[in-house]
């Protein structure tokens, strides 16, 4: 059981990444993403192509990395522009349509053009021994680059002005326009940012599973989960849904199944809007 809960932790720290980046442009602009699978994904053969190219695997990542930025600033100035003049409902479901429509064909042309292509960091060192559990060096240290992150985040969002930015645009748009805060140009951050968080996602995970051409769909659906569960716009919520259903995910596939421990996960996901709609740490508007 130590060694499922463990795992369970570090798959849980996966799932808070993954929720994060969806979770900040819904809290900020009323924006689903349903591409950002697929922003991980392009990230990943950003990598995979570099590190082709004989670059260095620190320097590849970091191309990766700026890959989801643009990405993410490219869906800002393009497919999400129309997305901006509405409001409410109108916009979250329109939102929905495009990028949902962006994500078939992104993945349609990825698994046309490199069907077989697949990203893995290997991590080499032997296994470390963790309350009596060896753990792959290649989890540790994913789980190690994803609490770095979540600090990062924090100190963001709490100790800098850009950050305090975000955080009142979020809570309230028109006052935070009332006192010279553009919501647009923190937006425009926010996906910027979610696009970067959609590389991280891919670059970890590759330490731990490979990260192919397919993997997208999965991304966006665990990233959903986790983020109903979690509360929309709450980063603390991505996390602390992101661990726990981690944990029950691992202790379900290993007592009846992977198949049926996604079954259980959303099965959480729709308890806790019928319990809790805001969710665990969201804000009830």
């Amino acid at each position: 059981m130590t060694a499922n809960i463990l795992d369970g932790i570090v798959l849980g720290l996966q799932f808070g990444l993954l929720a994060a980046g969806l979770t900040l442009v819904y809290g900020l602009g009323g924006v689903l993403n349903l591409a950002y699978g697929q922003l991980s994904v392009i990230s990943a053969m950003v990598v995979v192509f570099a590190m082709r190219a004989d670059i260095p695997t620190v320097p590849a990542v970091l191309l990766g990395l700026v890959a989801g930025g643009v990405l993410g600033l490219f869906f800002d100035q393009t497919i999400l522009r129309p997305v901006y003049r509405l409001k409410g409902e109108e916009r979250v479901l329109l939102s929905l349509l495009l990028t949902l429509g962006a994500s078939f064909i992104i993945e349609s042309y990825l698994n046309w053009r490199f069907p077989l292509e697949s990203l893995t960091v290997r991590v080499r060192g032997e296994a470390i021994n963790i309350l009596g559990v060896p753990m792959r060096r290649g989890s540790l240290l994913a789980s190690g680059i994803t609490i770095i992150t979540f600090a990062g985040l924090f100190v963001f969002f709490r100790f800098t002005s850009l950050g305090r930015g975000v955080r009142s645009v979020i809570e309230d748009e028109e006052g935070a326009r009332l006192v010279g805060i553009y919501p647009s140009r923190m937006l425009r951050l926010i996906l910027v940012l979610s696009g970067v968080l959609a590389a991280l996602v891919a670059v970890t995970r590759s330490m731990v599973t490979p990260v192919d051409v397919q993997s997208g769909l999965s991304i966006t659906v665990f990233a959903l989960i986790v983020t109903v569960v979690g509360g929309l716009g709450s980063v603390s919520g991505a996390l602390l849904a992101g661990i726990i259903l981690g944990v029950v995910n691992v202790v379900a596939a290993d007592l009846i199944g992977s198949y049926i421990s996604l079954i259980i996960l959303l099965g959480a996901a729709a308890v806790t809007i019928l319990i809790r709609p805001a969710g665990l740490l969201g804000v009830a508007e």
